[in-house]
C-alpha cells in the first residue's frame, strides 16, 4: 500500500507525463541541456541526476536508470518536472537561500528540517566527515565557511552546501544555496525535496 506522500508524488507524476509528453521532444533537450535521441516517431532523453545516468523515453515517459532499472517515484517526479519546467536559463553563478526562491519562505521551515538541521546535527563538529561525504557524491570544493562544496544535480541546476564549524563560542551551522537560476529549473517544492534528498545522500555517506 503506497504512502500518502507516495500516492500524492504518482499522481502528480502521471500529471507530469502527460504534460511532458504534449512538449517538442529537442527542444526540451535543448533546454534542459540534455541529450535526445530519437528512432521513428519514438526517442529517448538522458539526463543525468545525482550523478546517476536516466533515460527518459519519449512520448510514453518512463524513466528508467541507466541499468534498466526504474527508479523511486520521487526520482522519476523530479526528473520529469525538470524536463517540463527548464527555459534554458544560463546558470547565474550566484547563489541564494531556499527563501529566496518564489514562495520559499512558505515551505521554508520544513525545507530547513529535512535538509540543513539534519546535517548540522551529523557534521557540525566533523568538517573531515562533511568533506569526506561530499567527495564521495562528487561534490567540488568552494571557498565559503570553513568547508563547502557545490553539486551538479541535474545539468543545469546547482546547490551548495556549507558548513561553519562550532566553536566554544558559536554553535555550528550548515547553510543550503541554490544558484539563483534554479527556479527556471524546478517548482519550489521540488526544491525543497531535492534538498532534502541531498541531505540524505550526504549522510548516508558518511
Amino acid at each position: 500500500m503506497l504512502r500518502s506522500r507516495d500516492k500524492a508524488h504518482e499522481q502528480a507524476l502521471l500529471k507530469g507525463r502527460q504534460e511532458l509528453a504534449k512538449l517538442e521532444p529537442y527542444e526540451t533537450a535543448y533546454r534542459a541541456g540534455c541529450d535526445y535521441h530519437a528512432e521513428g516517431d519514438a526517442g529517448q532523453f538522458a539526463v543525468p541526476f545525482f550523478g546517476a545516468d536516466y533515460g527518459v523515453s519519449f512520448p510514453d515517459v518512463a524513466v528508467l536508470r541507466d541499468d534498466g532499472a526504474q527508479p523511486d517515484v520521487t526520482t522519476r517526479l523530479l526528473i520529469v518536472h525538470y524536463l517540463i519546467q527548464a527555459d534554458g536559463t544560463r546558470p547565474a553563478d550566484s547563489w541564494i537561500a531556499f527563501r529566496e526562491l518564489p514562495d520559499g519562505m512558505v515551505y521554508d521551515p520544513a525545507f530547513q528540517g529535512r535538509s540543513t538541521l539534519r546535517l548540522k546535527q551529523e557534521y557540525g563538529m566533523n568538517p573531515q566527515g562533511f568533506t569526506a561525504a561530499a567527495e564521495a557524491l562528487g561534490g567540488e570544493r568552494l571557498e565559503f565557511g570553513d568547508v563547502s562544496f557545490m553539486f551538479r544535480l541535474l545539468p543545469r541546476l546547482c546547490m551548495a552546501v556549507i558548513l561553519h564549524v562550532g566553536d566554544e563560542e558559536f554553535g555550528p551551522a550548515v547553510n543550503m544555496l541554490f544558484d539563483a537560476s534554479a527556479g527556471h529549473y524546478l517548482p519550489t517544492e521540488d526544491l525543497a525535496v531535492l534538498g532534502g534528498l541531498l541531505a540524505s545522500r550526504l549522510l548516508k555517506a558518511a
